[in-house]
């Protein structure tokens, strides 16, 4: 006779999510970002080529969320399939090729939505099932924990010479091994599966000043968040040095979620949100205007200390302001940042792309994302400061 499986604790449960977010975002999504400089040092590409290949993974972590749901397995089938892919396609990258480049980062981009998708279904309901909702920020941790230890794998892999194609391989390996952890877990864990792609949804009363905000700040964070470490290379031409932007983006973006619970509870979240879009702005100009090294650490420091609490704030925005089923809402919301983050490096490339602006083109597109960000605080704040029944008929109408 089968015995019962020994629930699953909640320590384990926050182990094995943050993992999986760190495999799906630090590998799956952002691995091309500390590896983008290394490469151009060894003329495998540009950085307008890179600026296509980026989009390419960002076009497809936008396909990825959009089918998650609608795929028939349960989330956390949908959550190892997703993480074997990230491992297999980040191998891919060894191989010689632009072209194919392009295609393996957008299906890895798909790989990582699908676990970012099914990790949010099973990790945070089993947590809520055990009366532990509070724990997700342990969880979102992950996100810049990933992107601080393939950060870390790149600063000191390249800083010892080792070449792109190796490196790829190596992150492969760190990601399966990661995955045999979440693995375990996942065999012991009760979490449901994901709710029908056609359940109604509940009418929303997410304005469209709050979608288009979120799309901005998925432009606006996108362009440091791909292009930090060249930005870095171009002050100083040592992968020693220059290898350590990404790492610190990371770090400080895994302290961030624990400022967001507590900042979270005590003021507005439009307020919150606010503040997070200016600051951010502020890191993403300063590269574009003073190109020195203290300008790239207070980049990373200002663009990873904020993403995270926009998102946070964002997507608790959203499901506060919809009676019932937030799903439509939060699906208007990710569909915007996805695409932002599409246009971030497509402006780029195609702004380097021009002859007469090829020398500024990435200093262009990061002065206009700034004053996107810039101008949607402003009108954030105007929100904050918008009594309750006001924005709700506001909203109504």
């Amino acid at each position: 006779m089968a015995t019962a499986a020994r629930p699953v604790t909640t320590l384990a449960l926050c182990i094995a999510g943050a993992l999986s977010l760190a495999v799906a975002m630090g590998i799956g999504r952002f691995a091309f970002t500390p590896l983008l400089p290394l490469m151009i040092r060894e003329g495998q590409l540009d950085v307008a080529a890179g600026g296509w290949v980026a989009a390419a993974n960002y076009l497809g972590y936008f396909a990825g969320a959009l089918t998650a749901g609608r795929l028939p397995w349960r989330a956390t089938h949908l959550a190892m399939l997703g993480l074997l892919a990230t491992a297999v396609l980040t191998a891919a990258m060894a191989a010689p090729g632009p072209w194919l480049w392009g295609a393996w980062r957008f299906l890895a981009g798909m790989a990582s939505a699908w676990v970012f998708v099914a990790t949010a279904v099973w990790c945070l309901g089993a947590l809520a099932q055990a009366g532990k909702p509070q724990a997700a920020g342990y969880v979102y941790a992950g996100v810049g924990a990933g992107i601080a230890l393939a950060g870390l794998h790149g600063w000191a892999a390249g800083a010892a010479g080792v070449t792109p194609s190796n490196l790829w391989l190596q992150l492969a390996l760190l990601a399966l091994v990661l995955s045999i952890p979440i693995a375990l877990v996942l065999r012991r864990s009760p979490a449901p599966a994901a709710a029908p792609a056609t359940a109604a949804a509940s009418p929303s009363s997410v304005s469209k000043g709050l979608v288009l905000a979120y799309g901005v700040m998925g432009f606006g964070y996108i362009l440091p968040a791909t292009f930090l470490p060249v930005l870095a290379r171009n002050v100083i031409d040592d992968p020693f040095w220059f290898g350590l932007a990404w790492p610190v983006f990371g770090a400080v973006a895994a302290l961030s979620t624990i400022v967001a619970s507590w900042w979270l509870h005590r003021r507005p979240r439009t307020e919150v949100w606010a503040v997070c879009q200016a600051l951010m702005g502020v890191g993403t100009l300063l590269p574009s205007l003073w190109p020195h090294g203290l300008a790239i650490l207070l980049s990373a420091l200002l663009v990873g200390g904020t993403f995270m609490i926009v998102t946070l704030a964002g997507v608790q925005e959203a499901r506060a302001r919809t009676p019932g089923d937030p799903r439509a809402a939060v699906g208007r919301m990710t569909a915007a940042f996805a695409i932002g983050q599409i246009a971030g490096p497509v402006v780029s490339a195609l702004l380097l792309h021009v002859p007469a602006l090829r020398a500024h083109g990435l200093a262009i597109a990061l002065q206009l994302a700034a004053l996107s960000l810039f101008a949607t605080a402003a009108w954030l704040w105007r929100e904050a400061r918008t009594p309750p029944l006001q924005t709700e008929t506001s909203h109504a109408r």
